[in-house]
């Protein structure tokens, strides 16, 4: 799940994520012991450490950094500019999921914009959103139906969240939900940090007759703390890296279809994941 560490401060690189790993297991990271593991200076480790607490990832603390508390998510810009390749690989593999045609929601999240992006040039549709990116990803195309709930908006992400926003997705059955969720359990469970905005993603799983999440392979290394639901509940995910052998066997129970780099890995079916 590695990836290479560019001079842009929004990418994570290999030893980036693997203190990642170790302060999910640790509960805590310090600078002396990781620099010494790594094998490189205190300054490089306290770089990496700032970086990801500047994401929110870890916590600074005396000497180290810890896990976050879990009830703030990061700045949208700076979620909008991390995984950008990866997120747009799950967006076309999501786009070849949806034929012309179909009724969808997409909520909020900035892989479910990429959605967007990735579905411009199809025809026929009808998209429901909470998110004013999204209508902005749609406007120039003429063939597709754009509605969107009424609510409060969230001035620094475009997204319409409230009661009313709920209400609204309730008066529609359609045929696919693209959901984004900012972290992804082990156990399955799906969460997110505002509460509003949680209970409109749950109407729309409610209304839809397909359910696809999409989630970047980051999202299973972060925590927030309000429950959407369960893997169970959903009938595709899309994600960018193979999930752990636990989570893929948690799938298979629940018949979940798991794409991975843009291949459809049926398993249900074949039990095997193949990569693209």
């Amino acid at each position: 799940m590695s990836k290479n560490l560019t001079d842009a401060p929004e990418l994570l690189g290999e030893r980036q994520r693997e203190i990642l790993r170790m302060a999910r297991e640790q509960g805590q990271v310090l600078v002396e012991p990781l620099a010494e593991s790594f094998d490189v200076t205190p300054q490089t480790i306290r770089r990496d450490l700032k970086q990801l607490c500047e994401m929110r990832f870890l916590q600074r603390v005396h000497g180290g950094a810890k896990l976050p508390d879990g009830v703030a998510n990061m700045g949208y810009e700076a979620r909008r500019r991390l995984m950008v390749n990866e997120k747009n690989s799950i967006a076309a593999a999501t786009a070849g999921l949806i034929p012309d045609d179909s009724s969808l929601f997409i909520n909020i999240g900035t892989t479910t914009e990429a959605v967007a992006r990735a579905l411009a040039r199809h025809r026929g549709l009808l998209v429901i959103t909470n998110n004013l990116n999204v209508i902005n990803a749609f406007r120039q195309s003429e063939s597709i139906r754009l509605m969107t709930a009424g609510g409060t908006v969230r001035q620094e992400d475009g997204g319409i969240v409230g009661d009313s926003t709920r209400d609204f997705i309730n008066r529609f059955k359609v045929d696919y939900a693209v959901i984004g969720v900012s972290a992804i359990e082990e156990d399955g469970a799906l969460l997110d940090f505002d509460a509003r905005e949680v209970r409109v993603a749950q109407a729309m799983i409610s209304n839809a007759r397909k359910v696809i999440l999409v989630a970047d392979s980051l999202k299973f290394e972060r925590i927030a703390p309000v429950r959407i639901g369960n893997i169970r509940d959903i009938d595709y995910l899309v994600t960018d890296q193979i999930p752990s052998a636990a989570f893929c066997e948690y799938c298979r129970t629940y018949n979940v279809n798991l794409l991975v780099s843009g291949v459809d890995c049926d398993m249900q079916d074949s039990g095997e994941i193949n990569d693209a």
